[in-house]
């Protein structure tokens, strides 16, 4: 084997195996991403039952129901369809009726969102970018947000 064929075979072997590293890499972080969808678009796309999300919209009004043990019962809307949350823990204080949410989890077998975090806004001028993008594609994004201060900020700390 000449030197050059030597180079060019170490070479070969060191992209095979970062190749196989990345490849390993991806495939492990596949089962944790988590996607983001409004309740018009999980109706679409008929998610499954089990399959983890991260569900945006606004905290529809007047079904805010709070049980036992930290139970909170909701319904998140996005203008054209309205999805069930079923949620136990403590809210962030910033949540209300009317007022942007993430929630991250999954629907079981009746339709209900079953969520294991609740993302509240991050002040009355923020609106995660994500929800933001999905109202003006969906026609509800008000021209007046933007002079009120509402875009969506740049700083995405408070969403995982």
């Amino acid at each position: 084997m000449t030197r050059r064929q030597r180079r060019l075979t170490m070479i070969g072997g060191s992209l095979l195996v970062l190749a196989i590293a990345a490849a390993l890499v991806l495939n492990a972080m596949r089962d944790s991403i988590v996607f983001f969808s409004t309740p018009t678009m999980a109706a679409e796309k008929q998610i499954p039952p089990g399959k983890r999300f991260r569900l945006g919209g606004l905290v529809q009004p007047g079904s805010l129901m709070r049980g036992d043990n930290l139970a909170v019962n909701f319904s998140i809307a996005d203008g054209s369809a309205t999805l069930p949350v079923a949620y136990k823990g403590i809210l962030p204080d910033l949540f209300r009726e009317g007022q942007g949410v993430v929630a991250e989890g999954a629907l079981d077998a009746s339709g209900v969102f079953k969520a294991d975090t609740v993302l509240a806004k991050h002040d009355e001028t923020y609106m995660p970018k994500d929800v933001a993008d999905a109202l003006k594609k969906q026609g509800h994004w008000k021209d007046d947000y933007a002079k009120q201060g509402v875009a969506p900020s740049p700083v995405q700390g408070t969403l995982k």
